[in-house]
């Protein structure tokens, strides 16, 4: 408890990876919608440190550094997180490594073992972590940001896809195994995004005619921005959503179709 307030499980959304350029969209969403928010980042504090004070304006803001590759950093953040305010309600993981776009042939082992070990690895550690928390509090709430690639795989994603597919199945074990003690998980599958990777790669890879042709492909004409992500993510990770465990909305505009 803080403050002697009367524990109420559930006030705080953590956002593992909310100093990025789509995580601090999602914090900035979930702000206006949770009394509380804890946002972590991997190396540079400046960014979460003015995130926090934006959000602060919202709702109850805090952060702090998070390597999950560090099983007692994680624990002990899961620990900050729950003492926030009045407990822990959902855990938002938009965490990931800066991947380029190797076909597999090129893919070496030191790139398989960094994805895996940050974002698969990772997550599975986090929830290791916080299954504990939910339960004793009796619900409980993952959203996991993973990719379109898993339904619809464009070549040269393999090092990105490969690690979410597995968050994907992940999730759907925890709603499976996990549903009985209240908790629920879901995952949210951006397409080619206009934030994040997706803005930087349209910078530096590849000739401009290839990105028109893929929004060209997209139904909707255009690209996705990071609120249409953070809204998804949103609703998941809201009582909107009770009811709705085991699954993945895409996010896509239709560009898997």
């Amino acid at each position: 408890m803080i403050g002697g307030a009367e524990q109420n499980p559930g006030n705080t959304a953590l956002v593992i990876g909310g100093s990025g350029g789509l995580g601090s969209e999602i914090c900035r969403r979930l702000s206006k919608r949770w009394p509380a928010l804890y946002l972590t980042y991997r190396s540079r504090r400046e960014p979460a440190e003015m995130l926090r004070r934006e959000l602060s304006a919202h709702c109850l803001t805090a952060y702090g550094p998070l390597d999950l590759l560090d099983e007692a950093q994680i624990s002990s953040v899961i620990r900050e997180a729950d003492a926030h305010s009045k407990g822990l309600g959902t855990v938002v993981f938009s965490a990931g490594v800066s991947i380029l776009q190797p076909y597999v042939a090129d893919i070496t082992d030191a790139q398989w073992t960094e994805v895996l070990q940050t974002e698969l690895l990772g997550f599975t550690r986090v929830v290791r972590a916080v299954l504990p928390v939910f339960r004793s509090h009796g619900r409980g709430n993952f959203v996991a940001v993973v990719s379109v690639a898993t339904s619809s795989f464009p070549p040269g994603d393999a090092l990105s896809a490969v690690p979410k597919a597995g968050i994907e199945m992940l999730c759907r074990a925890i709603a499976k195994e996990e549903g009985r003690y209240g908790i629920r998980a879901n995952t949210v599958a951006p397409g080619i995004m206009n934030a994040g990777l997706g803005e930087q790669f349209q910078r530096t890879l590849f000739k401009p005619q290839v990105w028109e042709d893929q929004r060209r492909r997209v139904p909707l004409k255009r690209f996705g921005e990071a609120g249409e992500v953070a809204e998804a993510v949103c609703y998941l990770a809201s009582e909107q959503s009770s009811y709705v465990t085991g699954h993945t909305i895409i996010v896509d505009g239709g560009w898997r179709l």
